[in-house]
């Protein structure tokens, strides 16, 4: 009674041992008498006491693999210290337990060994400026090399590239050099830009002015010709006023059926006036003798 008590607990005590429950985002892959048995995934399970184990617990989940800087030599001879940064997934447990021994090292070396022998076949320029490329083609590599340890490689970064301190000082001279020489070229610019602009400046004044004297020309010239025509106007208007009013004295001359002793006295007046002026001849009639006649027959026309 008691053995079978103590077989039972025995039993159960080493079912419950076996009982392992594998997290989520992993895998744990199990051998059978030393061999590859089966892979369990995410869930319980049950293994065989004494004849199952657990060969590794694999992660599935991403993880990032940063390198330690290593030298590389470039085209044109010049070492330097570069460092990336590998992101990787476990996709197969299987190949990753038996693909390799010590799978991150592994990839550690590759990564070393694909960056010199791409580094190597370019210049120390293009290693700068061409970190996409270096980056695209040691992605390409090391996915295709991994692929029978059961590991993606899905992304690779160059971290940093650290040239020599003489090639980092030069480079630093020869930048401080093309920064002086753009400031210059731009000051020289703007200095150019300027000059320009004040002489569109002056020659716009220029136009304005002389546009503005062009008008004040035509408009004095308007002006004189207006007031010579409204002048010329005026000493029409006065002729034809004169005329008019010699027009009128003759017609009211006739009206009053003047005689030939009023038209003498007339004349006498018109003689009596230009006496009166500036002249130093005065032309006198013919008739000036019958000055007498004239007066007596003014005095009998004033007694009618």
């Amino acid at each position: 009674m008691w053995a079978i008590i103590f077989i039972s607990a025995f039993v159960l005590i080493l079912i419950v041992t076996n009982i392992r429950i594998v997290p989520q985002s992993n895998a744990n892959v199990i051998e059978r008498l030393g061999a590859y048995f089966t892979t369990w995934s995410t869930g319980l399970h049950v293994k065989m006491p004494l004849i199952d184990r657990i060969a590794s617990y694999v992660s599935l989940k991403e993880q990032v693999a940063d390198f330690a800087p290593q030298p590389v030599i470039t085209k044109d001879n010049v070492t330097m210290m570069i460092d990336t940064v590998i992101y990787l997934q476990i996709t197969d447990p299987k190949l990753y337990t038996y693909g390799v021994i010590n799978p991150m090292s592994a990839i550690e070396n590759l990564t070393s060994t694909t960056l010199r022998n791409i580094i190597g076949e370019l210049e120390l320029d293009e290693t700068l400026t061409s970190r996409d490329m270096i980056n695209t083609r040691m992605r390409t590599v090391l996915d295709e090399a991994t692929d029978p340890w059961g590991i993606k490689v899905n992304r690779v970064e160059v971290k940093n590239i650290a040239p020599p301190k003489s090639i980092q000082e030069a480079m630093e001279k020869q930048m401080r050099a093309e920064r002086e020489r753009r400031e210059a070229i731009l000051k020289a610019e703007g200095e150019k830009q300027s000059a320009i602009l004040v002489a569109e400046g002056q020659k716009a004044s220029a136009i304005l002015k002389a546009e503005a004297e062009k008008a004040a020309a035509i408009l004095q010239a308007e002006a004189k010709k207006e007031a010579q025509i409204r002048e010329a106007e005026g000493e029409a208007q006065a002729i034809l006023n004169v005329q008019r009013a010699t027009a009128d004295g003759l017609d009211m001359l006739k009206s009053v059926n003047a005689d030939a002793p009023l038209i003498k006295l007339k004349s006498l007046e018109a003689l009596q006036k230009v006496a009166d002026g500036q002249a130093t001849k005065i032309i006198i009639p013919a008739d000036i003798q019958n000055l007498a006649g004239l007066v007596t027959g003014v005095a009998e026309l004033v007694k009618k």
